[in-house]
């Protein structure tokens, strides 16, 4: 399996991913989006993002682990903040620190996410070969 990272010549260079991941391998791994609940059920963090956001990765990183996948596997991530364009400046933050920082990645700001107090999102799909 490869995962080849690439940026699109005539575009503005990304703030820290990749316009293309080009992948040749035999396994998809899709995750659900991760949340900001810990073993117990209990949400994590509330009312701080940046929390919230650590918490995520955490748990997204452990479901990649059980697809198989490990964060250099990971071609794209959809991140969802659910509050104001400061927050979402403070989520990409921590998501730039974090082992799949440097893959395709769509930020959106939403109303509402799933769990009450939830602020963060993140989903991801790897490859695998």
């Amino acid at each position: 399996m490869t995962v080849e990272r690439r940026d699109a010549e005539g575009l503005a260079a990304p703030p820290g991913y990749s316009h293309v991941a080009v992948a040749a391998g035999a396994t998809l791994v899709f995750t659900a989006g991760a949340v900001p609940i810990d073993a117990g059920g209990e949400l994590v963090g509330p009312g701080d993002v940046e929390a919230q956001t650590e918490r995520v990765l955490a748990n997204l990183l452990r479901q990649l682990q059980e697809g198989g996948a490990r964060p250099a596997d990971v071609v794209k991530t959809t991140v969802y903040v659910a509050s104001d364009h400061d927050a979402m400046i403070r989520v990409w933050e921590v998501v730039q620190r974090s082992p799949i920082a440097s893959a395709p990645s769509t930020l959106l700001g939403v109303a509402l996410l799933g769990y009450t107090g939830q602020l963060v999102e993140i989903e991801a799909t790897a490859v695998v070969g």
